[in-house]
């Protein structure tokens, strides 16, 4: 790199090389493309630096490759207005004088994220970077131009008349697949600073046809260069030079692994992340390959099974499921003078509620890393409509169990009970699909790993380690109907079911809250819209109870006042006011620093630029990655994380905290509790200020003792 400027100083004295910038026209022009014409506060505006080169010319990556500069801009922003980090296209790899490098051609858009803090000043904004690259050809020429664009801060967003071309230029980002795997091994011994590196994974139809493209790093370098050869069924391995500057040799490495790398058509490109290991005997793929998985991981799956089946086991004390755990027991009291037989089908109708239910997670999940996308634990959770939904079938549970209104089964005449109480085969079924829909808000211990494990897999295993968890959600339920003797310890039925039953309704009712108030982090000051749709709706469905299901008289009149207010109540309030299918901007996207309440800890926005800066400064750090619909993450936080001796700890040793909000799942954050082995939230890290140090992972249900132990030990 040092010779390459050498060479570029020195031909810029000569009048016949590339002449100095700004003599000869440059061959790249840059134009600022913004998302919007107007935004509002505390929302995210895409930026796109469009790089049009002329014939020929090429600029580079953020990893130029031999030799080259990267691509930089040094925004000028209002107050308010602060910039992303570079979303950098998959880039081409080329020789050019005499060199390897990464970079692109004719045309390339470099995207930024602009967040507009909450308080951001309403008006016109001008948005202007200095953008500086280098162009090349047969020579090279440093340029920079001004950029600027104009963005209206208002109470309303404005797509401009650039959005589709910035929404079609994400698609050239390099994208995460969970499903691919990566292993990479030290070739023999290093020759002074100089070490080969084997990196592989699964080429799909690309055969050898592929490569991999490391970041950039301080302390090392890895060649652009590649030996690539075929390895097995379906895999490639490529043999990499790694350079070292200073320091031990890395220990993990990044960037993209690229299939179809000639045919640019079927360009295959994917963030990856992966350990180095001392030999190719213990090498191991972080993640999984899309058509087997690696034959070492045989002893680990079976170990992730078993923790899939405790994890499913602890989920029955979890908060998410204790209304319905307290149903399945009135259920089982309904029983206890049934026949056995009638006791033992309905218990295994219960499992097979939960089982179906988790299958058909496990097949979103396959689904949805089939189409490219990142797949976690809850992710439905992050889905606005979803929530609604949710929150209105919770209600209407709540109401069920306060007698408002019965549901039946069964044919006219024959009705089997209500849904949520007694346990007909479709009561116990659906209780089973109800336990498996709250279940996933949580986490338990042995679960965390398990899923972490489970969503790096191919999609056979996805399904058997999903359908593991079910069987330890349902396993207690089952045993117990298989024995029915068991039931005498039970209390007697009585007239205290029918009290007891309306109390349960209480907890129903505040996971319905609970959900309501996750739907404002979705749609803000137009909840109250949907407040208005659930008081209506319960109005309806009283309606129902009290004048049609127990009337006597005008049943017809009842049945259609409940359905005109169902449907003035959709029409008006969800469709009209609400409008729950269009979600507002997520707020979390606002700047600065918030507290929870008053004195409580001050929480940054995570990144992992940001963590790295703290720690450079000689901070220790704390990451809480969290969302509103976590029960788990809310009870840590209460109970282990924002309390005051916790706040005493991290003063004194000059704690610095981040919250990483995964409320509406951003792909960021997804990759990197990928990254972390984990399949969702929460998960709480720990950094010491010394970078040479990893972070402590802190287990899913903390105490305040585990916490200071840990912030205690992130400086000893």
């Amino acid at each position: 790199m040092l010779t390459f400027v050498g060479d570029l100083t020195a031909q810029f004295d000569d009048p016949f090389g590339g002449g100095q910038a700004g003599v000869a026209k440059p061959a790249t022009t840059v134009k600022l493309l913004l998302s919007h014409d107007a935004a509002e506060p505390g929302t995210t505006v895409m930026a796109g630096l469009e790089l049009t080169m002329a014939d020929g010319w090429h600029t580079y990556w953020i990893n130029p490759g031999a030799a080259g500069i990267p691509t930089a801009v040094e925004w000028t922003l209002p107050k308010g207005v602060s910039a992303g980090p570079i979303q950098w296209p998959v880039p081409d790899k080329f020789t050019a004088l005499g060199s390897i490098g990464y970079g692109y051609h004719d045309k390339t858009i470099l995207l930024v994220p602009l967040a507009i803090a909450a308080d951001a000043a309403l008006g016109q904004a001008t948005i202007s970077g200095k953008v500086s690259w280098l162009e090349c050809k047969e020579s090279c020429i440093p340029r920079d131009q001004q950029v600027s664009a104009t963005l209206t801060i208002a109470g309303t967003d404005t797509p401009s008349a650039n959005a589709a071309k910035l929404d079609a230029a994400k698609t050239e980002l390099p994208k995460t697949d969970a499903n691919l795997a990566v292993k990479a091994w030290w070739d023999g011994v290093a020759k002074a600073d100089k070490r080969t590196l084997l990196i592989e994974f699964d080429a799909g139809q690309s055969g050898t046809d592929a490569d991999f493209f490391a970041l950039l790093f301080e302390s090392f370098e890895v060649s652009p260069e590649s030996e690539v050869t075929a390895s097995g069924t379906a895999k490639v391995r490529i043999k990499k030079t790694v350079m070292k500057f200073e320091g031990a040799w890395p220990s993990e490495l990044a960037g993209l692994a690229v299939r179809n790398l000639k045919d640019h058509g079927k360009t295959e490109a994917y963030r990856v992340k992966f350990p180095i290991l001392a030999s190719s005997s213990g090498a191991a793929g972080t993640t999984m390959s899309q058509t087997s998985p690696p034959a070492t991981a045989d002893k680990s799956l079976w170990r992730m099974l078993l923790y899939a089946f405790i994890g499913g086991l602890i989920l029955n004390v979890m908060p998410c499921v204790l209304p319905v755990i307290s149903l399945k027991i009135l259920g089982f009291v309904n029983q206890s003078k049934e026949s056995p037989a009638r006791v033992r089908l309905l218990g295994m109708l219960y499992g097979a509620g939960v089982v179906v239910s988790f299958l058909v997670l496990a097949g979103v999940v396959i689904g949805v890393k089939s189409a490219g996308e990142l797949a976690s634990w809850g992710m439905q959770m992050s889905n606005p409509q979803f929530v609604v939904l949710l929150t209105v079938l919770i209600m209407l549970v709540a109401l069920n169990l306060f007698g408002l209104f019965e549901v039946t089964l069964g044919s006219v005449g024959a009705a089997a009970g209500s849904v949520a109480t007694r346990e007909g085969a479709g009561g116990a079924f659906f209780n089973g699909v109800l336990a498996t829909v709250l279940a996933t808000p949580c986490t338990a211990p042995f679960l965390a790993p398990a899923l972490g494990f489970a969503f790096t897999q191919t999609a056979a295993v996805i399904v058997l380690m999903f359908a593991t968890v079910a069987i330890g959600l349902a396993f207690p339920y089952v045993v117990l109907s298989w024995n029915p003797k068991l039931l005498r310890f039970l209390p007697k039925p009585g007239l205290w079911m029918e009290k007891f039953k309306v109390a349960m309704g209480f907890p129903m009712l505040a996971t319905a809250v609970w959900l309501f108030s996750v739907s404002i982090e979705y749609y803000g000051g137009r909840v109250l819209w949907f407040g208005i749709f659930l008081i209506v709706i319960a109005m309806a469905v009283w309606v129902f109870g009290e004048f049609f299901q127990r009337g006597t008289g005008r049943r017809g009149l009842a049945l259609g006042i409940a359905g005109a207010l169902t449907l003035g109540g959709v029409v008006f309030g969800l469709e009209g006011q609400m409008q729950w299918r269009t979600p507002t901007e997520p707020l979390a996207a606002k700047a600065g620093v918030v507290q929870d309440f008053p004195g409580g800890i001050r929480w940054h926005r995570w990144s992992p630029e940001a963590v790295a800066k703290a720690r450079e400064a000689g901070q220790p750090v704390l990451v809480d990655f969290t969302a509103k619909w976590c029960i788990t993450c809310i009870a840590n936080k209460k109970t282990s994380i924002d309390i005051e001796s916790v706040r005493a700890v991290m003063a004194d040793k000059n704690f610095k905290a981040f919250r990483a909000d995964y409320t509406r799942r951003p792909d960021y954050i997804t990759e990197e509790l990928l990254d972390r082995g984990r399949a969702g939230v929460p998960l709480v890290l720990v950094f010491p200020a010394d970078k040479t140090k990893q972070p402590e992972m802190l287990p899913e249900l903390l105490t305040a003792g585990t916490v200071l132990t840990a912030l205690n030990g992130a400086v000893d």
